[in-house]
């Protein structure tokens, strides 16, 4: 039963982290695409610094501007996202997006995804024998 229920939670948070990670990377794609674009039409951009909404363990301002932006279903994978990651954005200390997002989610993942599956199979119940 409880290898059971651990193997549910193992998949479940592994997927949701998956989904948050290639939700933020197809984001991400999207913003450089067009900002080639705009470069290749000659527009100028502001230099100003915006905040990224897709940054691991956002404040409660970004939060709301993430809001704002993502529609429910996806805020709420996101918010999940948040809560699993938040132990493991503090690993890393770079000013790419993709390393401040990447290593917590790889992290997450491990831990959530294959962690729990492993210690599943060891509790009574589990798959080892």
């Amino acid at each position: 039963m409880i290898a059971r229920l651990l193997t549910w939670v193992s998949t479940i948070a592994a997927l949701v982290v998956l989904a948050s990670f290639a939700m933020f990377a197809v984001d991400q794609a999207q913003n450089g695409s067009k900002q080639q674009v705009s470069k290749l039409a000659g527009e100028i951009e502001s230099t100003a610094a915006t905040t990224n909404v897709n940054q691991a363990d956002p404040s409660p301002k970004t939060e709301r501007q993430r809001e704002k932006l993502h529609g429910q279903p996806r805020e709420a994978i996101d918010d999940v996202d948040d809560v699993l990651i938040k132990p493991f954005a503090g690993a890393v200390d770079s000013n790419s997006i993709w390393v401040q997002r990447g290593i917590p989610a790889l992290l997450a993942f491990l831990a959530f995804g294959v962690g729990l599956r492993i210690l599943a199979a060891y509790v009574p119940g589990g798959g080892r024998r």
